[in-house]
């Protein structure tokens, strides 16, 4: 037994223990799984019957080394998909073993492997070919030994680099035409000029996610920028430090820009969270997605006219690039007035009794019967001799009996000014 067998498991022993039919029993129905008989051979470690479905799921599991790479090919052949997180793999030709013996991988995740001081030759690369989705996630890989994949992977579209603790970018001495996606989350990307060399490096990026990376600012002209991401459509930038709205405006010069999420930057916290969606809508004017959200035609003809008016208190120097665009759009909108909505909550009134008129301030959130016990003291008659009737001097209708102790004064809608007559009860 080689020395690496004593640190940890072999990737058929994994598979034989997680998928034999006493742990994962045979699935019927499409997708869900498949049985496989190997054949037998002397010293195996494998059961009879195993029931792998076409996705593996292999984290956690101890593995450190392929193991008989003749089991792999047999038992495996049908496999697209395949877990190998957290797990012991520190040789990248150990990696290459098993994944070689897998002609139809295509999805490939090896995070949080301790991969760092592995050194990945380009022939094992090639055994990497046909995946299209790599996961690098915490395994704190070098650039070069990610220039090297990109090279050897024809087909690579997907490329995840969280987490691996880069501060700067290695630029590759050639391009990967291929790459659609890369995730490169939780690392410490704070200049944009690092983050720039992922345009030449991968020409076709269609999606770039760098959230948690802290990037200070935007630093290229927006014909440099159109040149670098010709087909970039949806960035995450989540907690970036950015905090100029020269910034955001740049973001317009990607051509295809279609989707952005931009949380947690400094240049927003100072905006409620309505005023944040609607000036970002307004600076970014091909987005049709933020944060998630679709932005519907009417919520951008909101947001640009918000906009506008956001922007008229402000001298002719601080006005943004983006302001004179939208007036040229709109005009010059004048501010929308006012209008406190609020219940009134006090009425002056006149208070009629006999010949006598008194100006009395009622509350409107009382109710009838508290008025009479209010009215009481001003009309000298008692609550249960008293009949109140309430004059809207501002309509053609006649006196209206306030007969319920119950109802609220406000659903009168009582004015300033209206009146209140009261009136003995008849014996």
């Amino acid at each position: 037994m080689e020395a690496s067998e004593t640190e940890g498991r072999t990737f058929m022993q994994a598979i034989s223990e997680k998928y034999s039919p006493e742990n994962f029993p045979c699935r019927r129905g499409p997708g869900m799984g498949v049985v496989v008989v190997p054949s037998r051979q002397q010293g195996s470690p494998m059961k009879d019957r195993l029931n792998l479905p076409s996705v593996l799921v292999l984290n956690g599991s101890g593995i450190s080394h392929a193991g008989e790479e003749g089991e792999i090919a047999a038992f495996c052949t049908h496999v697209i998909e395949l877990d190998l997180s957290h797990n012991k793999l520190q040789d990248w030709l150990e990696i290459s073993k098993i994944v070689s013996n897998i002609p139809n991988l295509e999805f490939l995740n090896l995070s949080s492997n301790q991969l760092s001081d592995a050194v990945l030759e380009p022939d094992c690369a090639k055994a990497f070919s046909s995946i299209r989705r790599l996961v690098l996630n915490n395994t704190q890989v070098s650039w070069d030994t990610v220039h090297t994949f990109t090279q050897e992977m024809p087909e690579l579209e997907e490329l995840f680099l969280c987490l691996n603790e880069y501060t700067t970018v290695t630029p590759a001495t050639m391009p990967c035409p291929t790459l659609r996606l890369l995730h490169i989350t939780d690392n410490s990307l704070q200049e944009w000029s690092e983050v720039r060399k992922f345009g030449s490096m991968f020409p076709a990026l269609d999606t770039l996610v760098m959230a948690n990376n802290n990037l200070n600012s935007i630093q290229d002209s927006g014909e440099i920028l159109q040149r670098l991401f010709p087909n970039l459509r949806s960035i995450n930038l989540h907690n970036a430090g950015l905090n100029r709205w020269e910034d955001i405006e740049k973001l317009n010069f990607l051509p295809k820009l279609e989707e952005m999420r931009l949380q947690g930057i400094p240049l927003l916290q100072a905006y409620t969270s309505m005023e944040r969606r609607s000036l970002m809508i307004a600076q970014l004017p091909s987005v049709t997605s933020l944060n998630g959200s679709a932005v519907t035609d009417c919520e951008r003809e909101d947001a640009e006219r918000f906009f506008i008016r956001y922007h008229l208190d402000h001298s002719e120097e601080e006005l943004p690039h983006r302001y004179h665009c939208l007036v040229t759009k709109y005009g010059k909108l004048a501010p929308l007035a006012e209008i406190d909505l609020r219940p009134r909550c006090h009425a002056k009134v006149e208070v009629r009794y006999e010949d006598k008129v008194q100006q009395v301030s009622i509350r409107l959130d009382k109710t009838v019967g508290e008025l009479k016990k209010q009215l009481r003291t001003v009309v000298q008659l008692p609550i249960s001799n008293m009949r109140i009737y309430y004059i809207d001097k501002g309509s053609a209708f006649g006196p209206d009996e306030l007969k319920y102790s119950t109802r609220a004064l406000h659903s009168y809608s009582i004015q300033d000014g209206d009146e209140i007559l009261v009136v003995p009860k008849t014996k």
